[in-house]
């Protein structure tokens, strides 16, 4: 009898063991969780909850792929890239790379000739011209100069000439026994001052158009003749290789080189042979206005200083007339904004 109560209370009780044993079983780490666990060191997964939905902790190498968005074809530099910038690189580093070479060309090419170990190519009757404008530039650079000492004293003594012609006139209101000597002295002063204003605007033009003629007409020409000599240095430096490579034995490298050297001769002597045509012209129509420019202010600066230093004041004005002078008194201020 009591064997088959407990038989039957076994039987009742095993739906309930069963259950349990199914639901620890379920609470259990799966096995691979397990090892996991014990090989990377990490804690071991807690017990979950009925309905939660557990975040993996890695990917699986199966489901690892790229995502949609991103194409699967490998992408070219064009397209990862704006073509033009990649072209403005290149042909910046192509840049570098040519006045790399044409520079260590000229270089060479200067040492050798100052050593005598080559040739330079020599325009005797333009260098002779180039020569004297030089020497030209630097006589007129003289002669600038002291205009400009001589128009930067004369402005302190016209400028103390009227001062001294204001204490004149200051000492005839003061000074009763000498008053008729000092107005003499006063308005010869006056005139002094009116007649130097004249003058020191003569002197003011003719220093400022001799200064464009030495510093931007000439330097025009002479920046003209740099580019010029430049070009002559290059054109040497690329025949020099020319012909050395002309020399070479024959054999596919030096031909492919001495077709290219070939090309950059020309390519210099072109541009060698068009800058000399640009010098023999500017140096022609610079003498021209040279001449034009001189013989005009130097009739002004010795009819200028003729009529004042002989006192003539109707001849130093009618020569400020004749070549449109503006004469500004070196006292004279800025007008106010009520006269502009």
């Amino acid at each position: 009898m009591s064997q088959a109560v407990i038989s039957t209370s076994q039987a009742r009780d095993s739906p309930i063991v069963e259950r349990n044993i199914h639901e620890m079983l379920k609470d259990t780490p799966v096995m691979n969780d397990s090892n996991n666990a014990v090989h990377s060191g990490t804690a071991p997964p807690t017990p979950q909850r009925v309905g939660y939905m557990s975040h993996p902790t890695s990917l699986s190498l199966a489901t690892t792929t790229a995502p949609s968005t991103v194409p699967s074809t490998p992408v070219s530099p064009t397209q990862n890239g704006d073509p033009t910038i990649v072209k403005s690189q290149q042909s910046k580093i192509e840049t570098i790379k040519n006045w790399s070479i044409s520079t260590y060309k000229c270089t060479k090419q200067l040492m050798f000739e100052k050593l005598g170990k080559t040739s330079r190519t020599v325009d005797t009757e333009l260098e002779a011209q180039i020569e004297q404008l030089r020497d030209t530039q630097r006589k007129y650079s003289n002669v600038l100069r002291l205009s400009r000492a001589l128009a930067s004293h004369f402005f302190h003594v016209v400028q103390t000439q009227h001062a001294l012609g204001e204490a004149f006139s200051d000492l005839a209101q003061k000074s009763p026994e000498l008053q008729e000597e000092f107005l003499y002295n006063a308005e010869t002063q006056r005139n002094l001052t009116k007649n130097g204003e004249t003058l020191l605007g003569a002197l003011n033009f003719f220093v400022s158009s001799v200064n464009t003629l030495c510093n931007k007409t000439i330097e025009d020409t002479l920046l003209t003749i740099r580019q010029y000599e430049t070009a002559r240095i290059e054109y040497d430096a690329y025949r020099t290789d020319l012909e050395l490579l002309a020399q070479a034995p024959r054999t596919d490298a030096n031909t492919a080189r001495l077709e290219e050297a070939q090309q950059n001769y020309e390519l210099h002597k072109v541009n060698f042979e068009k800058l000399r045509s640009d010098v023999s012209i500017k140096l022609k129509f610079l003498d021209e206005n040279r001449i034009k420019v001189m013989h005009k202010q130097l009739l002004l600066f010795h009819n200028a200083v003729s009529a004042y230093f002989s006192g003539n004041q109707a001849a130093l004005e009618a020569t400020l007339k004749q070549f449109n002078i503006k004469v500004k008194s070196p006292n004279s201020s800025f007008p106010s904004w009520l006269e502009q």
